[in-house]
């Protein structure tokens, strides 16, 4: 069991809080900062979108690295083909994925959310997009006050066409992991695409439009249900934004030259009051009122506060990454049950799916009995059943399958014990068995048919043979 000492996440909404000034008629206006963390966050969103950019056209032995293709019922990794009967594979990866996400959050807190998450990331984007055309976050709010002119006009359609432009991309990309990417690109540029496909594309750069231009925050806050439940995993040594409010309280403006000794025996303390933490804060919350929900540590409002107390001459990390361990003056620890625990259930559902990848045979077969009759009795008086046999090539590259027959005394075979299957495909052909009867002690005998490839991996399905 996982246990650990939780600290409390604030909602705000259960106490009086001043005005936001970082929202105007409900909308949130983002003001830019830049800082060492800012940079980081901008380095890795870029490196994320260049993946997500570029994976679809990687090729790998000749096939689309990553394919995950729903109509023909498989899903090419790499080397890795799956089909339907693979499916606990991405059960596995989906675990391993929530539980690598655990063990992050309960160091590290709510990082996921403010570096890596496409919500994030594409929010972010789009507000570059928008700093660019309309201006700084006082312009902005200028220009939304203002009446309707060209000049609104334009940057409003330039904006929003560059946002739409963005979203298509992103969508042509995405739809690229399920369909040939390079042969979406020339169908939709050419006109020439499916109504499905269209569809889709067009579905998929909608949300994308919505979700980074216009819902954004509320991605997070309202329907996101990690920010709901990441409070489960946080304790005292949790990694988090935190406001240092020992240090901080009380606020208010003062002098730049005035000196500490002056501002304390005023009763202030280190934060001015510039609201700068909230005007910089994508989910446009006030840090300084304790750790709250809606928090995706994204440390903008970090590097704004840093810069007004290098301004102000004052030491950093008045907001910083700590934990409440920290903050009381102790030393936060790494190792302790909760991280373990998440550690050790990861490693023990990772190393499951090694050991299930491994042992997977690069093929797969069913049989099939025709449904049509029991059997058949030969001109000669010989049994004769029929079965549908079906090879599946899991591997990348083509290969030929030898077929033997086990436990039963067989006459004759009619079909091909000899077939040759391209890489990632299948085979479906019918196969007749002829028995003679006095070899036979029972209406229902049970026999083993083998099918081998040129790596002499062997797959084995019973079947039974019918007679009177």
């Amino acid at each position: 069991m996982i246990v650990g000492e939780q600290i409390k996440v604030v909602d705000i909404t259960d106490k009086p809080v001043t005005i936001n000034p970082n929202s105007q008629s409900g909308k949130i206006y983002v003001r830019s900062v830049l800082g060492p963390i800012e940079t980081i966050r901008r380095y890795i969103g870029f490196v994320f979108l260049g993946i997500f950019a570029l994976l679809p056209w990687v090729k790998y032995q000749g096939h689309q690295a990553i394919l995950l293709d729903f109509a023909a019922q498989r899903f090419h990794l790499f080397g890795l083909t799956l089909w339907p009967q693979d499916l606990m594979i991405f059960a596995w990866i989906f675990i391993i994925g929530a539980f690598a996400l655990f063990f992050a959050t309960v160091v590290l807190g709510r990082v996921w959310c403010g570096f890596t998450c496409p919500q994030t990331v594409f929010t972010f984007l789009f507000v570059w997009i928008e700093e660019r055309i309309e201006g700084t976050r006082n312009k902005r709010i200028h220009l939304d006050k203002q009446d309707i002119s060209l000049n609104k006009a334009g940057k409003k359609i330039t904006k929003h066409g560059l946002w739409w432009l963005v979203s298509l991309l992103t969508s042509l990309t995405f739809v690229g992991y399920f369909t040939p990417v390079d042969k979406l690109f020339v169908e939709f540029l050419s006109l020439d695409i499916s109504a499905l496909s269209f569809g889709f594309v067009l579905f998929f750069a909608a949300c994308t439009y919505a979700n980074a231009g216009w819902m954004r925050e509320l991605m997070c806050t309202h329907i996101c249900p990690y920010s709901r439940f990441q409070s489960s995993m946080f304790d005292n040594d949790t990694l988090t934004v935190t406001y240092d409010r020992a240090r901080g309280e009380g606020r208010g403006p003062r002098p730049r030259k005035m000196s500490q000794l002056e501002y304390n025996q005023k009763g202030l303390g280190d934060c001015i009051d510039c609201q700068l933490c909230v005007q910089v804060c994508p989910t446009g919350i006030d840090i300084r009122n304790g750790l709250q929900y809606e928090c995706i540590n994204c440390g903008k409002c970090i590097d704004a506060c840093n810069d007004v107390m290098t301004k102000m001459g004052y030491r950093h990390n008045l907001i910083s990454y700590t934990s409440q361990t920290e903050i009381a003056g102790k030393k936060s620890k790494l190792i302790r049950p909760k991280v373990i625990g998440y550690f050790v259930v990861l490693m023990v559902i990772l190393s499951a799916m090694v050991i299930d990848i491994s042992t997977r045979k690069p093929l797969d077969i069913d049989l099939i009995r025709d449904r049509a009759s029991l059997y058949k009795e030969t001109i000669d008086g010989d049994l004769e059943n029929v079965y549908t046999l079906v090879i599946r090539n899991k591997s990348q590259k083509q290969q030929s399958f030898h077929i033997d027959i086990e436990g039963l005394a067989v006459k004759e075979i009619i079909g091909k014990r000899q077939v040759s299957v391209a890489g990632s495909e299948l085979v479906s052909y019918p196969i007749s068995i002829i028995v003679d009867p006095s070899s036979l002690s029972s209406s229902v005998t049970q026999f083993n048919i083998s099918v081998s490839n040129d790596d002499s991996d062997t797959v084995t399905e019973q079947i039974t043979f019918l007679s009177y």
